[in-house]
Formats: structure tokens, C-alpha cells, sequence
């Protein structure tokens, strides 16, 4: 199964993360000195809980990495939500080299099946009206494309990747431009296509839409709120609602009109989901 994330160098990601684990001497000295050097594993990747799968091509990038003639089964698919209990992935291969990958592949998948299962739960309590949720650029330095990667699976929509494929401009930009007005013609005069701008203030839509904005991000507003600036703004710009959404607020402000939702909350706070590699006696 071909599997790739744009950008995304996956030989350099196994390599760092190996090396972080093994140190300046590159050694498991666990492994070296309880295992001998001829025996064998077999193991199962399993669920715990229920969950929404991400990173299990990932985890087989480790075990290949460290025993090439291992063999790996993926038993599920990426995105799919499980129940507990639900066999992930099995394994079988040289035993140092696949319990010296172990914590890394586990590592990976708990983290990205997090952020996938809490990112669902929130596509799940929008179901039906026609918000779609957003990630952010909330992320763990160095992550960012595994992250999003993750809420992708969860069925989210990837917002801005980084700095440089959209002009989002926010209230310390405006502050230092003078006006939200004028924050905005000077992206425009830059030849930014895309031109998202954060408003606090209902007042500050129709400036920043005569202007030239092409997407307005309303920040922190109330539902109540929400659906006057969705009014007003009537259909020009596609509208986000975006600050301190919650799984509890999320329904109410989707149901106000909005076009999309983004939450910082599904990379920035998403717990480990809790999976298990355990040994299988012949």
C-alpha cells in the first residue's frame, strides 16, 4: 500500500527519531543484553480504547527500518474509527531490532490516532450543517505535516500549512498597519491571492471587505453574534468561526452559518490515544 504525506520526508523522520531514542552511542543496551541476538518476535498492535486510526505506515517505517526483513500486516485502515480491543498491526522479525523500534512506532501512532479521534468527535458534532472544521497552526514544532496529516484522517480540512501560503492577518498586524483597512490593501497591493482577516469587531467587516479581504475570520464572537456578521456579510466571503470552541459550543456555532469552524484544541490538546504492542507466543 503506497503511502505519502506531501512534504513529508519519512526516511529523515525515522532516522532522527531513532537516533533520538538509541543516543551518541546507537545502542538499545536493554535489548543487547536481555535478547539474544537470534531471537524471534511476533507481536499485535492493538487498541485499547476506541479510536480513529493515523500512523500506522509510519510504524511499519520503523520496524523496516531497524529489521528490513521483518513482516508487517497492516489490519486496518488509516482513518478508520475501531473499536477497543481492535488488532492494529502485526509484526514478526528479528526481536532486538523490532523492540528497539517499538516505542517510536507507538509513540507516532498514539500521538497522530489522538489527534484523529478527537478531531472526529468534533466532525461528528457538526454532522449536518454544512460547517466544515479547520486545523490550525497549532502544532508541536516539527510536526506540523504529520499533525494535520492526523486531523485529516479525522476528517478535518487543512487551513494554512504555514506563513507563506495565505496572508492571515490578525489584530497585532492591524495594530502596527494603523487600520484594519489598511492592513488589508497592503496584502492586496502585495499580490496576495488568498487575504484571511481576523475580525473582533462586527464593525470591522465591511472595511476590511471593501478592502479586499477574501475570507473574514470571526473571532471569539458569540453565536448570537456569529449569525449578524453571517448576515451581514451575506455569502461575499466565506466566514469562520474560530476562539475557544469547545466539543460543548461547537453544534451552536456551526447551526449560526458559518462556513467553516477551526480549532486550535484537536493538535494543541488532542490526548495519546491508548494502544499496545504486545508479545504473541507461538
Amino acid at each position: 500500500m503506497v503511502f505519502s504525506i506531501n512534504d513529508f520526508d519519512m526516511g529523515r523522520f525515522v532516522s532522527a527519531t531513532l537516533a533520538e531514542d538509541l543516543g551518541p552511542a546507537s545502542r538499545d543496551v536493554t535489548s543487547e543484553s536481555v535478547i539474544p541476538a537470534e531471537a524471534r518476535f511476533d507481536g499485535v498492535m492493538d487498541a485499547r480504547h476506541p479510536i480513529v486510526v493515523a500512523g500506522l505506515p509510519i510504524a511499519e517505517a520503523f520496524f523496516r527500518a531497524l529489521d528490513p526483513d521483518c513482516s508487517v500486516e497492516r489490519l486496518v485502515g488509516e482513518g478508520d474509527a475501531v473499536p477497543a480491543g481492535t488488532d492494529l498491526l502485526s509484526v514478526s522479525g528479528k526481536a532486538r531490532a523490532l523492540l528497539t523500534a517499538e516505542r517510536s512506532a507507538l509513540n507516532t501512532v498514539q500521538h497522530l490516532s489522538g489527534i484523529a479521534t478527537l478531531t472526529r468527535a468534533y466532525v461528528d458534532a457538526i454532522a449536518g450543517t454544512g460547517a466544515v472544521l479547520l486545523d490550525t497552526r497549532k502544532t508541536i514544532p516539527g510536526l506540523r505535516l504529520l499533525e494535520k496529516y492526523a486531523t485529516r484522517m479525522g476528517g478535518a480540512k487543512n487551513h494554512r500549512m504555514g506563513l507563506w501560503d495565505a496572508a492571515m492577518i490578525k489584530d497585532n498586524h492591524v495594530a502596527v498597519a494603523g487600520d484594519i483597512g489598511e492592513a488589508v490593501r497592503r496584502a492586496v497591493a502585495a499580490g496576495i491571492g488568498q487575504i484571511i482577516v481576523e475580525v473582533d469587531h462586527v464593525e470591522q467587516i465591511e472595511p476590511a471587505l471593501a478592502a479586499g479581504a477574501t475570507h473574514l475570520l470571526l473571532d471569539n464572537m458569540s453565536p448570537a453574534t456569529l449569525r449578524g456578521a453571517v448576515t451581514l456579510v451575506g455569502g461575499r466571503v466565506p466566514c469562520e468561526a474560530s476562539g475557544g470552541v469547545t466539543l460543548e459550543t461547537i453544534r451552536a456555532i456551526a447551526e449560526t452559518g458559518v462556513d467553516y469552524i477551526s480549532v486550535g484544541r484537536i493538535t494543541q490538546s488532542a490526548p495519546a490515544a491508548d494502544i499496545g504492542l504486545d508479545f504473541k507466543a507461538a
